[in-house]
């Protein structure tokens, strides 16, 4: 219970505005370190707030190849509406959608679309976003759906990334 409500976005706007208070009646007082030290407190619990503490381990995990790890940190999340702001249940969705890509097809087509409908803010999010659902569409053999999502790929990766993915997913769609 007391997990959920820590965890809870408006609780932290809370404990935000709260040590933002009482860093400013400090500064009033004449107290300038403990005011300094409620300032960068706030920042922190912010920063919290911006990019979810699980969240953060769980991108960690995926990066080192870890989806057991990540999705143990995600599973923690609970109830991801609810204590996560818009970018970053989109990201959420998007992870989810990656680790499910190894092990149900039809949930991770379902958490990949969700990713894509709720709004991934970064380009290389949305392409990472459309090559994992067309990997997910061509294990499911609807070619048409997953060349169409190939090329949205391609566009959005500007930097050039995902080209070895992308061209590798081509050849594979060939096969079909």
């Amino acid at each position: 219970m007391l997990s959920r409500i820590l965890q809870h976005k408006y609780f932290k706007l809370a404990v935000i505005f709260l040590l933002l208070a009482l860093s400013i009646y400090q500064f009033v007082e004449g107290n300038i370190g403990n005011g300094i030290f409620l300032i960068f407190l706030a920042f922190l619990v912010f920063f919290l707030f911006l990019r979810n503490e699980y969240m953060l381990l769980a991108s960690l995990r995926m990066r080192k190849d870890d989806l057991e790890g990540a999705e143990k940190w995600l599973a923690k999340i609970q109830r991801p509406e609810e204590a996560l702001i818009k970018p970053q249940l989109a990201s959420y969705y998007l992870m989810q959608g990656m680790i499910q890509s190894r092990k149900n097809v039809n949930l991770a087509e379902k958490y990949l679309r969700k990713a894509l409908k709720t709004g991934l803010i970064l380009k290389q999010e949305q392409a990472v976003a459309k090559l994992s659902l067309a990997g997910v569409l061509a294990a499911k053999r609807r070619k048409r759906e997953a060349l169409h999502l190939l090329n949205e790929a391609k566009k959005l990766d500007k930097k050039g990334l995902l080209k070895e993915n992308i061209q590798f997913l081509k050849k594979q769609l060939k096969r079909i």
